[in-house]
């Protein structure tokens, strides 16, 4: 009968340990063998975050542009911002029979007027050229409503709006937006109103977007990341006071 000796964390000791007849090359290698598969899950793990990113950088663009079915409404808005393109777009939508009236937003800048009017400096607002340009396009002066409110942001504009169709009984309108914009229009129009009235997002046909490489061009990279940070204030209940278009 054999008899085996030692404790049994003395033979689990043992069997770890490099038998006596292994060569030193071999274990050598062993350890370069597992560094060497440690190295390329490594790098299979970069390549896939990589991946993901780029995709998420490429996709994340295209995801921010909606456009809801036209029907016809109330009124074509012109929001503030993305002159003259918004204009452009709402005048054609005016001449296609979607709405008997275009409605502009007269957006504010209260700082920079108060500076302007102590140099003495007329301020004209954009909603002057916005009108000129639907007037150029074919929209009636009649037919051009400029909103008397000022507003700054995009969750002024939105009560604005609402607050304007309540007063009329009017149940919904056409809102008309540069393309990054389109999606944190709808998610603050439903967040504020609860979708009534009906908001028709549509977004410019004309307005300069490339969301296949905006981290190329400034002016996407800004909008881009303006609209992804101006969606997460919408979901957290507008704890970051926001800026205007």
């Amino acid at each position: 009968m054999v008899r085996v000796s030692g404790t049994r964390r003395d033979i689990v000791a043992m069997a770890h340990e490099p038998l006596a007849g292994e060569p030193r090359w071999s274990r050598d290698m062993s350890a370069r063998t597992r560094q060497w598969q440690c190295a390329q899950v490594s790098l299979l793990i970069l390549v896939l975050v990589a991946g993901f990113v780029a995709w998420m950088l490429r996709g994340i663009a295209h995801w921010l542009v909606v456009a809801d079915p036209l029907r016809p409404a109330a009124a074509i808005v012109v929001l503030g911002g993305g002159m003259p393109f918004r204009a452009m777009e709402a005048a054609a939508l005016y001449q296609h029979g979607w709405a008997p009236q275009v409605w502009v937003i007269r957006g504010t800048a209260p700082t920079a007027e108060a500076a302007l009017a102590r140099l003495g400096i007329q301020v004209i607002g954009e909603e002057t050229y916005n009108r000129q340009v639907l007037e150029q396009l074919g929209v009636p002066s009649e037919a051009i409503r400029i909103l008397p409110e000022g507003v700054q942001t995009t969750v002024g504009e939105v009560q604005l709006i609402a607050r304007e169709l309540r007063r009329l009984g009017a149940d919904r309108v056409i809102v008309v937006t540069s393309k990054p914009h389109t999606r944190r229009v709808r998610a603050t129009w439903r967040a504020l109103s609860g979708g009534t009235p009906q908001a028709i997002v549509r977004y410019t046909t004309e307005e300069p977007y490339h969301p296949t490489r905006w981290w190329r061009q400034a002016s996407d990279a800004l909008a881009v990341s303006r609209e992804v940070f101006g969606l997460l204030n919408v979901w957290a209940g507008f704890p970051v006071r926001q800026e205007s278009q």
